[in-house]
């Protein structure tokens, strides 16, 4: 099916664009990688009168590190976050990037699009959320900063007016002895994951100094498990310790039967996947080298 008739803009810079849309109203739309906006279009779930087109303004896509502090613009597509040894220093954002659908969609879609769509079966809100993460908002205005725990309200709702947009993304880089890891479940790469968990940990010696734990695709957003946290904060990573956060995760989530699977196999996934990503952020934290990939089924 073909999208109904719009009229298309080009926007020369991000403060145009906001421009653009105070003056269009709430029947334009922003256009990025359009991976989530064009196939609502061609299915007709989304009829803009107007699309505003991002994709040349200059400077909107880049990787930097200042301050402890990593950047991304707005337009920096997941597969040159996936490529960037920048990213790749904080290992669970490159699992993120690296395991986002397949390739084109990878070398299409950015970051600033996928947060502020706040689909809630996206990847990118569950592993910046178990990070210090701001966005940096511009609109007819100016420029504000809003924590990423605040920007997303509900499934598919941003903090966002209708006339600003994501300009950057800053993450805080995490301490020493850090480390985490995203797993996601899928059926295959190009679909959405049936649920995914993001695990990030500080630990000295052998015991967890901090933790933080995001569920994914169980709810009408991210869901940080604050109960699986307390379960390590302090502790040895041990068995039972592992144990108490995957039965605190599971007990938080509010999963859907559907397609992907029913409620129950939906939390049994959740354990399992929580599990692992601890696993693989006690190791990492320790300075090994893990790699990591989705679980496909």
């Amino acid at each position: 099916m073909y999208p109904r008739a719009f009229h298309y803009h080009r926007a020369g810079s991000l403060k145009e664009a906001a421009q653009m849309l105070s003056h269009l109203g709430d029947e334009a739309k922003l256009l990025a990688g359009g991976q989530s906006l064009i196939p609502l279009m061609k299915l007709r779930f989304a009829n803009p009168q107007h699309l505003v087109d991002l994709n040349f303004v200059p400077g909107t896509s880049y990787i930097r590190q200042q301050d402890g502090v990593l950047r991304f613009g707005a337009l920096t597509r997941h597969a040159e976050i996936e490529r960037s040894p920048e990213a790749s220093s904080i290992p669970i954002i490159h699992d993120c990037a690296a395991g986002i659908a397949d390739v084109q969609v990878r070398n299409r879609g950015t970051i600033g699009g996928s947060l502020a769509e706040a689909d809630p079966s996206g990847d990118w809100a569950t592993v910046l959320s178990a990070l210090s993460t701001e966005l940096r908002c511009l609109g007819p205005a100016g420029e504000r900063t809003v924590a990423l725990d605040d920007f997303i309200k509900d499934a598919y709702t941003t903090a966002l007016a209708h006339a600003e947009l994501v300009s950057e993304v800053s993450v805080k880089r995490p301490p020493q002895e850090s480390g985490g890891a995203y797993i996601a479940f899928k059926r295959s790469a190009p679909v959405y994951p049936t649920a995914s968990a993001a695990v990030q940990l500080t630990m000295e010696g052998d015991v967890c100094r901090d933790a933080a734990i995001v569920l994914g695709c169980v709810g009408l957003t991210a869901i940080r498990s604050k109960d699986a946290e307390q379960s390590l904060r302090g502790q040895q990573v041990s068995d039972k310790a592992i144990s108490a956060a995957m039965e605190a995760a599971e007990a938080v989530v509010e999963p859907q039967p559907d397609m992907r699977g029913s409620a129950d196999y939906k939390r049994e996934l959740i354990g399992a996947l929580v599990k692992r990503a601890i696993d693989v952020a006690v190791r990492r934290a320790r300075g090994e080298k893990v790699e990591v990939s989705h679980i496909y089924a």
